[in-house]
């Protein structure tokens, strides 16, 4: 790259930083200044269309442009951007639509996007995923318009662009999904600060998702809420979701025990998956 100089001094070049996000835990999506609702969208049974409701909480006009992006999830529940299917991964942009592709909005204002599902009759049986992206458009200056800094370094300045993801899912045939939770103990980090960890089992066709409720029951039989979390997802094809929780620390985690329910949303029928944790035994470390 050229750079001019003008009485030793050199313009700052401006480079964009892409920043990506994927968020999975509360009823609307929100990153940057965009907010999303719902936070996924899932085409079953007879639904064929869904809406999405875009709002510009912030303070300038913003441009978003719209696609489709594909993720595998990790087994502790990142994930990763990828081009080609894992194996018995099936993608689901093919068959998704929306409309429309870019979206620019003013200051509080929101639009709907309509999402509609195609050729549903052409697909076999199984759970397809894909992720509905929104990358908000950078606004770029001429170089021509930058100040020259104030001495003879080169300045770089990062301008983040945001952007947010969320999963559509189209599921065809009946759901025989279960989850099971296993290799539960309580870490206590420097003695102060409990957290959780368990394994989530995935089997079946579908993926699984749902909140998990942890209560700490002492020995004298008080129940305490110590730790929620909404919207804990294991999609397929993973069979396994390494999860970690910190748990409230004004609780005893050396006496009592803790009773874990993870309550399914997808399976509507499906009862809540239980496991209880005796603290007294050796499941309580120190690191």
């Amino acid at each position: 790259m050229q750079i001019r100089t003008y009485s030793k001094k050199i313009f700052s070049i401006l480079f964009a930083f892409t920043v990506v996000f994927a968020f999975q835990a509360t009823d609307a999506q929100a990153q940057g200044d965009l907010l999303v609702t719902p936070k996924r969208l899932i085409f079953e049974g007879q639904k064929r269309s869904h809406e999405l409701n875009l709002a510009n909480i912030g303070t300038d006009t913003a441009t978003y442009v719209i696609s489709f992006i594909q993720y595998r999830m990790r087994q502790d529940g990142t994930f990763e951007s990828i081009t080609q299917p894992d194996s018995a991964q099936l993608f689901a942009d093919k068959n998704l639509r929306f409309f429309p592709r870019t979206v620019t909005l003013a200051p509080k204002e929101a639009q709907t996007v309509k999402v509609q599902l195609t050729k549903s009759n052409e697909l076999i049986a199984g759970e397809y995923r894909s992720h509905i992206y929104f990358r908000a458009v950078l606004k770029e200056k001429p170089l021509g318009d930058f100040e020259p800094s104030k001495d003879s370094t080169i300045s770089i300045k990062l301008n983040p662009v945001f952007g947010i993801s969320i999963p559509a899912i189209v599921r065809v045939g009946d759901n025989n999904s279960e989850i099971s939770l296993s290799n539960i103990s309580v870490n206590m980090h420097k003695d102060t600060i409990p957290v959780l960890t368990v394994d989530f089992n995935r089997k079946g066709n579908m993926s699984v998702y749902g909140d998990l409720l942890v209560d700490h029951i002492s020995d004298e039989g008080q129940v305490t809420k110590v730790g929620l979390v909404k919207g804990m997802a294991v999609y397929t094809p993973n069979a396994i979701r390494r999860f970690n929780l910190m748990l409230n620390p004004r609780v005893n985690y050396k006496k009592g025990k803790l009773h874990l329910v993870y309550s399914d949303q997808t399976s509507k029928l499906s009862k809540p998956v239980e496991a209880e944790v005796d603290l007294r035994k050796d499941v309580v470390t120190t690191k």
